[in-house]
């Protein structure tokens, strides 16, 4: 038996505005409107941030989602949501999603460095290419580049705003001259409190993972059995160990879907109570949309085909998430469900993210057995409603986790970038 890793876990929390299902927005503590006012993101920083958190996720957005299976379907800025909340506390990181598609390198650049100016170093970037022919058209663009060019974008686009922000840092000219941009010149904005902005990146396709070794100091990965998840985060480690740097420098976050329970039995009714009330089409409509495949036309009490398992699906024109399919086919593949039985299945282990449904004991140890197993460094906790769930983390998951050593009982650093480092581990 190896030595036990040292360090301790890195938690982060997807803010999915109420809650990653549908009728989040149906719980008696919270008024429809709740996310369109201040009050609501204080609330949910400060509860972050009692929990002792290394960061919150929010995802842009760029078109408007269908709220027939989209839990989430009208987003607000993520930079300026967490300017705000910036203020209500001291500590937790504040992580903006932005598309590398849509935006512009130098503006992007210059909005997070204030973001990270305003909130003292904690600022940070999940880069994404967006994958959605709604957004091009938003744009008044016809077509969404395909696949490999996008993650190009995106490559270039990481390079050049990492060379800006040492600009604004140091004063140096910077001269760039690629395929999508041409800047010269020095980048004038405030300089990063924490060296530089902490960039995440969210995506397991190989183009994905190559920018995750090279730029970002973190991955939101998703993840649903440990046997694909320790492949994939070796080979991040090993990606960036290639690009000159340390595998301690990226943090590995799987996502996980959260519904805890004072025991798993009420922790089951609780989710069987959300989806019930949900829209009845939800599960079908985003398991088509994942897995490129119309899942309405399938026999339902039949398993999966296999032609619809291996594809065919080409990277370049499939609009869902690679990873998302991937974890996907792999729990298929792992357990033979009935494709009722799998839409049904999905609510208890999750879909495209790993699914957890429990108690607080539980999903410590969830967490501790991936860990020191070498599948992640943490996780991205998603629950299922955000109000009532964070104070349980807070009261009940954090201080488990910390009577086995495996977090932090205070912050020891007031950045973001501090936060994760002080997570860094022995490589499993």
């Amino acid at each position: 038996m190896g030595e036990r890793r040292t360090g301790h876990v890195a938690l982060g929390l997807n803010v999915l505005v109420y809650g990653y299902v549908p009728s989040a927005w149906r719980s008696p503590l919270l008024a429809p409107d709740a996310f369109l006012t201040a009050d609501y993101w204080d609330r949910i920083g400060t509860l972050a941030e009692a929990a002792k958190l290394d960061a919150v996720f929010l995802a842009d957005a760029l078109s408007l989602g269908n709220p027939s299976y989209d839990a989430n379907p009208i987003r607000l800025d993520p930079t300026v949501v967490w300017a705000h909340v910036a203020r209500a506390t001291e500590h937790v990181g504040l992580i903006a999603t932005a598309s590398t598609t849509f935006n512009d390198p130098v503006e992007l650049a210059g909005r997070l460095l204030t973001l990270d100016a305003v909130s003292g170093g904690r600022a940070g970037w999940n880069l994404v290419t967006t994958r959605d022919e709604a957004s091009a058209a938003n744009f008044g663009v016809d077509a969404l580049a395909g696949r490999e060019e996008r993650y190009a974008r995106g490559y270039e686009f990481a390079e050049l705003v990492r060379a800006l922000w040492d600009s604004a840092a140091d004063g140096s000219t910077v001269h760039h001259h690629g395929r999508f941009f041409d800047y010269d010149g020095v980048f004038t904005a405030p300089a990063s409190p924490q060296g530089r902005p902490v960039i995440f990146q969210a995506g397991g396709t190989r183009q994905g993972r190559e920018i995750a070794s090279h730029f970002a100091d973190g991955v939101f990965s998703a993840e649903i059995t440990p046997e694909t998840a320790r492949p994939h985060y070796r080979q991040v480690k090993a990606g960036a160990v290639a690009a000159g740097r340390s595998a301690e420098d990226v943090r590995i976050l799987p996502g996980l879907l959260l519904t805890l329970g004072s025991t798993e039995q009420e922790a089951r009714r609780r989710i069987d109570e959300l989806y019930d009330t949900s829209p009845s089409v939800y599960s079908a409509l985003w398991l088509t949309h994942a897995m490129g495949v119309d899942v309405s036309a399938l026999d339902l009490d039949e398993p999966f085909p296999e032609d619809v398992l291996s594809g065919p699906v080409d990277p370049e024109t499939f609009r869902g998430s690679i990873g998302f399919r991937e974890s996907i086919v792999e729990q298929i593949r792992q357990t033979r469900p009935t494709v009722r039985e799998y839409l049904r299945e999905t609510r208890y282990s999750g879909s495209g993210h790993g699914g957890f449904v429990g108690t607080p004991e539980q999903l410590v140890d969830r967490i501790e057995q991936w860990y020191l197993a070498g599948a992640c460094d943490g996780f991205n906790l998603q629950p299922d409603i955000l109000i009532d769930s964070l104070p349980i983390i807070a009261d009940e998951v954090v201080p488990l986790l910390q009577q086995r050593g495996l977090f932090r009982r205070e912050y020891e650093t007031d950045t973001l970038r501090g936060n994760l480092r002080g997570a860094v581990a022995a490589s499993a």
